[in-house]
């Protein structure tokens, strides 16, 4: 009786953590309560809650499991639970997952919208915008008027590039409910996206009238604003987020962008430190702390820069959603921080996401010719060459390799070819007299020899004894 007594004590004081915002503590409290009674649904079902409001998505999942797998022993199973598991490990990154959950729901109620809008968010985020759409008009058979279908589908609209039709969606998901969490900020971001900037500024100021504190919408007005090279409104924005959060890494991040962008590269550094200090995970933020660093220019931070360019490829290794992009301008840095060797990792690493990219191949071939793998960087310009015909730098790396190889007639055929696309390029036109200038020598040194001979021949023609 006293452990019962206990555990429901532990479970109030969670509840009044958990309106309180403090989340760790309400987690703690329902845990002391489940170790005392771990079969109560109802509990794992707050914890799920709470670890869900704490961003803490795959452990939430793991809640709402199990609190649908105690009422399905007790035959009260039911789809809202399953769905509670679906939508955060969407939010965890393992749509494949959730899509069995989906299923499961589906079979308990299938007539619930609610099931397709949460299968339309998994097949959105697996790339399957065909199979999305289908879910989508399914949906509207079950209910034409439901907010969050026209919401879900806005979505996977934006991922296909379908800019137009998203803003439609998102209008009617608005007409429909205008109490959608950000709706208004979702379409301005579809404005942004279609190339209407100052439509979608309106409807920032907009959303922020009706709540000047919301972070996402002032980061998303700040970016809009970068895009709109309204640069000072942009930092005014940012700083606004820090004066409510003075620890949030986006806000900091993007005043970082926005110093590089000022050519500011002191508050650049200042900012992604702050940044990397807040959250050594940040996607991306040692690559650019690296980047201000080397355009900074300085011999003393050379150790630390190439540092921060390998746990960078680590990071970007390890993540599966890292852009392509960013192994490019990984690979790009250190070269120049003079890391070759592991600018070889990031392009294996790119080429093996991107095969058809002749800049992956470019990047390679450079590498490769840096470490002194000449024959393998050959071999990699020339791959770049088949993939992009008119790719000039590849031109000029294989006319360079060919004249340190001294294969004269290979390098001058290379860059009389990079001419005939670039004739003004400077590099190309200083390979070019390197070439004649080797040409002359050589005609020179025959003649040389030439004349040699014939004084050789002349000098021993005089100097015989004569035998008259």
């Amino acid at each position: 009786m006293n452990d019962w007594m206990d555990a429901e004590h532990h479970v109030e004081r969670a509840h009044e953590l958990y309106d309180a915002g403090r989340w760790d503590e309400a987690e703690t409290e329902l845990r002391r309560a489940l170790s005392l009674n771990p079969y109560q649904a109802e509990w794992h079902f707050n914890l799920g809650l709470t670890l869900e409001a704490a961003g803490r998505h795959q452990a939430a999942a793991e809640s709402f499991e199990r609190c649908f797998d105690l009422k399905s022993a007790d035959s009260d199973a039911d789809s809202n639970s399953a769905l509670l598991v679906a939508s955060n490990l969407i939010r965890a990154g393992n749509p494949e997952s959730a899509l069995r959950w989906i299923d499961r729901a589906s079979e308990i109620d299938s007539a619930n919208p609610a099931v397709l809008v949460q299968r339309i968010e998994a097949l959105g985020d697996l790339g399957r915008y065909d199979e999305a759409e289908e879910a989508f008009y399914l949906g509207q058979q079950i209910d034409p008027e439901h907010a969050e279908l026209y919401s879900a589908i806005a979505r996977v609209l934006t991922a296909k590039g379908d800019h137009e039709r998203a803003v439609w969606c998102l209008r009617e998901a608005a007409r429909l409910d205008p109490d959608l969490p950000r709706i208004r900020a979702r379409l301005a971001r579809a404005f942004a996206d279609s190339g209407r900037l100052e439509r979608a500024r309106q409807l920032f100021v907009r959303e922020l009238r009706d709540d000047p504190g919301d972070v996402d919408t002032l980061l998303d007005l700040g970016e809009l604003l970068m895009d709109m090279h309204r640069l000072t409104e942009a930092g005014e924005k940012f700083r606004r987020v820090l004066e409510i959060e003075p620890d949030n890494p986006d806000a900091h991040h993007l005043l970082g962008e926005l110093a590089e962008r000022e050519d500011n590269l002191a508050d650049a550094l200042v900012h992604y430190d702050v940044v990397l200090r807040l959250d050594p995970n940040y996607p991306g933020v040692r690559t650019r702390l690296a980047r201000v660093m080397l355009d900074r220019g300085r011999e003393e931070d050379l150790p630390r820069i190439r540092d921060l360019l390998r746990r960078g490829l680590r990071d970007a290794q390890d993540d599966p959603s890292t852009p392509p992009e960013e192994f490019e301008d990984l690979g790009r840095q250190m070269l120049d921080a003079g890391i070759a060797p592991d600018a070889i990792k990031a392009f294996r690493t790119l080429l093996e996401r991107q095969p058809g990219n002749h800049r992956a191949h470019h990047g390679m071939s450079v590498a490769l010719l840096e470490t002194g793998q000449v024959s393998a960087g050959i071999d990699e310009a020339r791959r770049a060459l088949a993939l992009q015909p008119r790719f000039v730098p590849a031109m000029y790396n294989l006319a360079l390799s060919h004249l340190r190889q001294r294969r004269w007639v290979r390098a001058r055929y290379w860059v009389r070819e990079a001419l005939r696309i670039e004739p003004e390029d400077p590099a190309l036109r200083r390979l070019r007299l390197k070439l004649r200038l080797h040409a002359v020598t050589c005609v020179f040194r025959w003649c040389y020899d030439i004349c040699a001979k014939v004084f050789r021949v002349v000098c021993e023609s005089v100097g015989r004894p004569s035998r008259g």
